[in-house]
């Protein structure tokens, strides 16, 4: 009976989930995959990476963002909030001014344009007028692909900042791909397990650059203990050596993911 590597069963545990085993299709097109999943070489992507708090984007997609950016393709950030609560003994004027900060540095080393949507860290709100408001964002930014925190999340800001996002999306006509990201897994991400990895052995060190730009949150005491460990558990899932999963929507135009392995 012929023995089955590791490697070999991930391949094909990886073509059954929509994920190419070999290969890198760089861009893709709003019509869909081209065949043999070779893309428009010179298509310049607007990607969108949304979380809650300034440091959630970076943490969850930071790897990728920066891959993406290095290629030449367009990478805007969207804050939710930015980040009013998350000091102690700061006022939200002071901890929001400190933190917008910190995160237009990180922007800066993934080279991305970071957007602020206006809420209020722990006071985030989903209602018509929520709704209408970050469609308008998201619209006016027109994505060709948007990544977003995985609603099922202990934050309650995760989740406020996931089901806008759909609905913007849903609006949309779902004209463009949605996948969701990790962040903290186990601790606030949960039931996350994804269909896409992306390879981010070259880039994990200006992720990891962008998220100990928020000082603030004492970085020491998150990255390695759940982003470093996430790392290489999806690149022992993906078959190299640090990677970045996503759990693509199923009801997205195509079942590619740019970039994905």
């Amino acid at each position: 009976m012929q023995r089955i590597s590791r490697r070999d069963a991930l391949s094909q545990s990886g073509r059954l989930l929509g994920v190419a085993a070999f290969g890198l299709p760089l861009v893709e097109t709003k019509g869909g995959a081209q065949p043999g999943g070779v893309q428009e070489p010179n298509k310049k992507l607007k990607v969108i990476v949304a979380g809650a708090h300034p440091d959630d984007p970076e943490s969850g997609a930071g790897g990728t963002a920066a891959r993406y950016s290095d290629l030449g393709h367009e990478v805007v950030i969207i804050y939710l909030t930015r980040g009013e609560a998350g000091i102690e003994g700061k006022s939200h004027e002071e901890a929001a001014a400190i933190r917008t900060v910190e995160a237009k540095k990180a922007c800066s080393i993934l080279k991305a344009r970071p957007v602020f949507a206006g809420q209020i860290d722990g006071r985030t709100e989903i209602n018509m007028e929520r709704y209408d408001q970050f469609q308008e964002i998201l619209e006016g930014e027109k994505p060709d692909i948007v990544f977003t925190h995985w609603p099922l999340d202990t934050h309650r800001d995760h989740r406020t900042t996931s089901l806008l996002v759909y609905d913007a999306w849903m609006k949309s006509g779902q004209t463009y791909p949605l996948f969701y990201f990790e962040v903290d897994a186990g601790a606030q991400t949960s039931h996350f397990w994804p269909t896409h990895f992306v390879d981010i052995t070259g880039t994990e060190s200006r992720k990891r650059a962008a998220c100990y730009m928020h000082v603030s949150q004492n970085p020491d005491s998150f990255y390695l203990r759940y982003h470093d460990l996430m790392h290489r558990f999806r690149g022992l899932e993906a078959g190299r050596k640090l990677a970045e999963g996503f759990v693509r929507h199923v009801q997205n135009p195509d079942e590619s993911l740019p970039l994905a392995l």
